[in-house]
């Protein structure tokens, strides 16, 4: 098994370093957002490890809590470009990826020119993306999966980084196109954005209520973005911490060996293995953020909820019963926890 020291000896110096310098810069962005945004730190956090792991993050919540604010205004302290797509039943798919235009020449020739969609940006807002038919979702499907959109037959490449925060209403689901479960697999966190507490709400209504809402720092840039990628890609994962994911992943499949006997009748389908991949990367780039030089238990343990709870798939007897997949995923983690260090 990996030790701490092992682990932060196979790290070069110039990573250590890094890794102080993204933590400083983590503070920097979340203190920015804190000018306009009120609480939402747990929000703030699951977001910008999705972005530093390169996934994509789904966010569940009524409206007006904020979610088209903090997004737009997460790419302004980034220096991204940003575009919001309002998912409607009547979307095409080249209303997202753009079409060909026939445009008439200087010397008075006629040809076909590309005009870009609102896919080509670092930061997408897909809001109420499963208001849009299937067509349409497999377009941003495959910009999510592959980078790239294809208009005519033609690939065209997206510009890194690339994000997209696709947001869901829980409550009015009528006219509504339920998301495939392939799709839902491609989005790393499933983000959880709930009503903000009293005295939040007072400083919402403080804040909001007033002038011009301030105008943020930069503190990031597309270039160092990918950097900051590439070193969480870096960071040392111990043994027992690759162990810890599979185990628990596996655990969530109800019909091998390793399910414990209560979540039999109780879960229908389990994680597959990008699962366990995004639980890796997700407890990277926790640990970079929190100015760890390697990841720990409780990186994984942290990032276990959004990760899972929207690859597993409760029966009827759990929504009868109320038992939602989050709950599983937080009973499983804490046997499991107790299993591996002796608690």
């Amino acid at each position: 098994m990996s030790t701490a020291t092992d682990s932060v000896q196979e790290m070069h110096a110039d990573d250590v370093a890094a890794i102080d310098e993204l933590r400083n810069v983590h503070r920097k962005l979340k203190a920015e957002l804190s000018k306009i945004i009120v609480g939402q730190e747990r929000v703030i956090d699951q977001l910008t490890i999705c972005l530093f792991a390169r996934g994509h993050s789904l966010l569940m919540g009524v409206p007006g809590l904020a979610k088209t604010l903090l997004i737009s205004r997460l790419a302004e302290t980034m220096s991204l470009s940003f575009s919001r797509i309002q998912f409607t039943p009547d979307l095409m798919p080249m209303d997202i990826t753009g079409t060909d235009i026939l445009q008439e020449t200087a010397d008075g020739r006629r040809e076909f020119e590309f005009v870009k969609g609102p896919v080509f940006a670092n930061i997408i807002l897909a809001d109420e993306i499963n208001r849009a038919p299937s067509k349409t979702q497999a377009a941003m499907l495959e910009a999510m999966q592959e980078h790239r959109v294809t208009v005519v037959g033609r690939p065209y490449n997206l510009e890194p980084p690339f994000f997209v925060l696709a947001t869901q209403n829980p409550v009015e689901q009528e006219g509504t196109y339920p998301l495939p479960e392939a799709q839902l697999d491609r989005f790393m966190f499933l983000i959880n954005v709930d009503y903000p507490s009293r005295q939040e709400e007072i400083d919402i209504a403080r804040t909001t209520t007033g002038g011009a809402l301030p105008t943020l720092e930069h503190v990031l840039d597309s270039e160092s973005v990918q950097k900051f990628q590439e070193l969480v890609r870096r960071v040392p994962v111990p043994h027992h911490i690759y162990e810890f994911a599979v185990d628990l992943v596996r655990r969530t499949r109800p019909k091998v060996d390793e399910s414990p006997d209560w979540l039999k009748p109780l879960v229908s389908w389990g994680a597959g293995p990008r699962a366990v991949q995004y639980l890796v990367l997700g407890a990277k780039a926790r640990a970079a953020l929190t100015g760890s030089y390697m990841v720990r238990l409780e990186d994984v343990m942290d990032v276990a909820e959004p990760v899972l709870s929207h690859r597993v798939l409760t029966t009827f007897n759990a929504e009868s019963e109320g038992i939602t997949s989050s709950k599983i995923v937080a009973r499983l983690v804490e046997e499991l926890n107790a299993e591996t260090t002796g608690a």
